[in-house]
């Protein structure tokens, strides 16, 4: 098989639905398969998809694949990859509808660079305005960045912000966001799965980084495009948007990456380097009469799982959150 299409549901059925029916047009099935892992959602999910393959006739190429447990995204990634063998593997949202050529596009990179393991097209809303959807390494200094949120800190800094302005031409990235990523196999066969200890969140920094540790580059590839419908699949981020109080397995993942790869004492200094920025935001928010830039109970949020801070995720405390 040349091309497995891994995606996660999690109580989005209808928006699942509607990413199929944009693939449809660009699957060969006899190249390509579609694993749709649905991740524990205990709602009426799976008989909704399964009438779904049945009524469009998907069934040479969707297999619905139900989990027992909701291990998070992570965990329904590596079941879906794990279900067949193929030369490369999509992880695609559900919150996801991919333009025409995007599939074919994508294979072409894959085929005209060899030396690049991971491979992202570009992510745009439906008015194909694009989103940043690259980035450089979370480091402590990133951390000291987001914790003042302040214009000259960030021009002075810059080398270490995360986000990367958009760009239309090939470019390699640290990382890519996951929402659409293509792995080649032999970076599975290099370096493993994805690490399940993440239940949502900093997992696709953590495969990438893993991935360039191990000599693979990270193209991102703006000619295939995919709609990407930010919080369809998720409520962390219009959490964090709204500046209210996230998900606790956002900032347990922040710990696992942090202490993963700059050790125990690196998130330590991370938190730090944080609070010192936090320091310089509100002494500005003080002068200005400003509303803080941060989330609730940000400030001992980021000390989630620091004694730990490579211990099994924190799952999600309601059924209702939404994985994928």
């Amino acid at each position: 098989m040349d091309l497995a299409i891994v995606i996660i549901n999690y109580r989005t059925p209808h928006l699942v639905i509607d990413c199929l029916q944009s693939l449809q047009p660009q699957i060969d099935s006899s190249r390509h398969r579609v694993l749709l892992v649905d991740n524990n959602s205990g709602d009426d999910s799976v008989p909704i998809l399964e009438q779904a393959i049945e009524d469009y006739h998907w069934k040479s190429w969707v297999n619905l694949i139900p989990s027992p447990v909701n291990g998070g995204f992570s965990a329904g990634n590596n079941m879906g990859m794990k279900a067949v063998t193929a030369k490369a593997y999509l992880l695609l949202n559900s919150d996801t509808i991919v333009r025409p050529g995007a599939i074919a596009s994508l294979e072409n990179a894959l085929n005209k660079h060899p030396e690049a393991g991971l491979i992202s097209p570009r992510l745009e809303w439906p008015d194909e305005t694009p989103q940043i959807s690259c980035f450089r390494y979370h480091s402590p200094l990133s951390q000291f960045i987001d914790g003042a949120a302040t214009g000259l800190i960030t021009k002075l800094l810059n080398a270490y912000n995360v986000p990367i302005s958009v760009r239309d031409t090939p470019f390699e990235p640290q990382w890519t966001s996951f929402a659409c990523v293509l792995i080649r196999q032999e970076v599975i066969k290099e370096i493993g799965f994805m690490d399940e200890g993440y239940f949502m969140y900093f997992d696709d920094i953590d495969y990438c980084r893993r991935a360039r540790n191990a000599g693979w580059t990270v193209l991102h590839w703006p000619d295939a495009r995919v709609v990407h419908l930010r919080g369809g699949s998720g409520s962390v981020k219009s959490e964090v948007a709204a500046r209210k109080r996230p998900r606790p397995y956002l900032y347990a993942s922040r710990s696992r990456y942090f202490a993963k790869f700059y050790g125990r004492f690196g998130l330590w200094v991370t938190n730090f380097c944080w609070l010192l920025g936090r320091s310089i935001a509100w002494i500005r928010e003080l002068i200005n009469n400003k509303q803080p830039h941060t989330c609730q109970y940000q400030e001992q949020d980021i000390w989630m799982n620091w004694k730990e801070p490579l211990k099994l995720p924190i799952l999600p405390a309601s059924n209702h959150e939404k994985t994928a």
